[in-house]
């Protein structure tokens, strides 16, 4: 791999263009009977065939390496009394127990052999430790002063990259990134909060000096959300790779505002939803949540309970006919916004002379059965967006976040196929 946008840093045994399926926290969840990634090796085998060479996940640093607890007998279930069962990445049907560190080296040796690459990441102040048996893991992660979460994921990050050189594994590692989505979820406690992405600059320039100055040879790259143009002047000066996420919304955000999906539960319009987007039979919201000895899983999970509520008892086709509905009044404006938002990345990874990565995106977070993002608009969305980052030299892209084993599209072989022609450099 030759590092694009100026820099440096170069890698030969990496390739020069990654073809990136989101695996996320789902790789070692979901390993139970029947369940996406029961077997590895048949995972990462159909991946090469779609044409990945790369894939991105959550590699539970904190928890293996500096949470203290025993990982021998980790036990993974669903969030309780059918919450989020029909939600994306939160749908997990059977439970499973794996010994943590074991499984992690079972991963990256499945990766080996099939020639693909890793991006390792954390959603632990995230989503992760909501699939726990216990709080244990969440509460040694809230221990943690705020100031110094990033630095400890470094270091984490760097006893992770450690263990892999220990078994000659460490060849297999794209980059690192300290956390997933930096501004968003637990990471920013004790800032003021008027610009998370500029405030979070010395937390995160700490954290990834605590990596650097153990594992230099490595990329270790930030974080985020979106493409924070009007907070660019936060972007850390000492990454080695630049990664964003381009979820553009448009009309999502239409749906989520209308209804108040992220807002106060006493805000979203039951009659209407009832009307609009609700299956037959749907419990109505004020009687529907985790029962109170799993509430710290909804803290943990960081979605909010009435996006979950819709997500999980909605009828898919009425929201797909919603979201159809209303999308030719946001058509130009998503295509813009995703030309300007992946211009702008590549644009600030050049300033900086890094390598940068599309580790997630295009239209957001759709119900699981719903196919918007998977059908006619959200194919070409997803070809407009594999052009785009091939076009600005971008390291790595996605095809679409939900291209993956634990999600619908992963069936959708040809979409799959052409976007990582185009990404790799061998399409149209």
């Amino acid at each position: 791999m030759t590092v694009t946008q100026g820099a440096d840093l170069t890698a030969s045994h990496l390739p020069e263009r990654l073809a990136i399926s989101l695996w996320d926290f789902s790789w070692y969840v979901r390993t139970g009977p029947g369940e996406p990634f029961e077997d590895l090796d048949a995972a990462f085998a159909r991946a090469v065939d779609l044409g990945y060479n790369a894939v991105r996940i959550c590699a539970m640093p904190f928890l293996l390496f500096r949470s203290g607890l025993d990982t021998t007998a980790l036990r993974l279930e669903a969030l309780g009394d059918g919450y989020g069962s029909r939600v994306r990445w939160y749908d997990l049907a059977s439970p499973t127990v794996i010994d943590a560190k074991s499984h992690l080296l079972d991963f990256f040796r499945a990766a080996d052999r099939h020639g693909v690459t890793v991006i390792a990441s954390s959603w632990e102040y995230q989503q992760s430790p909501a699939f726990a048996a216990t709080r244990d893991w969440y509460d040694a992660l809230h221990a943690v002063d705020p100031a110094r979460r990033l630095t400890e994921l470094g270091e984490a990050m760097a006893d992770l990259v450690d263990l892999l050189a220990e078994h000659g594994l460490d060849h297999t590692v794209a980059m690192v990134e300290l956390h997933n989505e930096v501004q968003l979820g637990y990471l920013t406690e004790g800032l003021p909060g008027a610009d998370p992405v500029v405030e979070l600059r010395e937390r995160l320039e700490a954290g990834i000096d605590a990596f650097r100055a153990r594992r230099p040879e490595v990329l270790c790259a930030a974080n985020y959300a979106g493409v924070p143009v009007a907070s660019m002047r936060g972007l850390p000066r000492n990454a080695t790779a630049l990664a964003f996420h381009p979820y553009v919304y448009g009309v999502l955000d239409d749906l989520v505002r209308e209804f108040a999906l992220r807002d106060d539960p006493s805000e979203f319009p039951q009659e209407r939803a009832d009307a609009e987007l609700l299956r037959p039979g749907a419990p109505r919201l004020a009687d529907w949540n985790l029962p109170p000895e799993a509430a710290w899983r909804s803290r943990a999970s960081i979605m909010k309970r009435t996006e979950v509520y819709v997500h999980d008892w909605c009828d898919p086709e009425k929201v797909d006919r919603w979201l159809y509905d209303r999308y030719g009044a946001h058509r130009l404006a998503m295509a813009a916004q995703l030309r300007d938002w992946i211009d702008a990345a590549a644009d600030n990874a050049a300033r900086l002379g890094v390598p940068l990565v599309f580790g997630e995106g295009w239209v957001g977070y759709t119900p699981r059965d719903c196919r918007f993002e998977e059908g006619p608009v959200g194919a070409q969305i997803c070809r407009d967006a594999a052009a785009h980052a091939a076009r600005v030299e971008a390291w790595g892209s996605i095809v679409c976040s939900n291209a993956a084993p634990q999600h619908p599209m992963w069936a959708d072989e040809e979409i799959q196929r052409e976007c990582n022609a185009i990404i790799l450099g061998s399409g149209r």
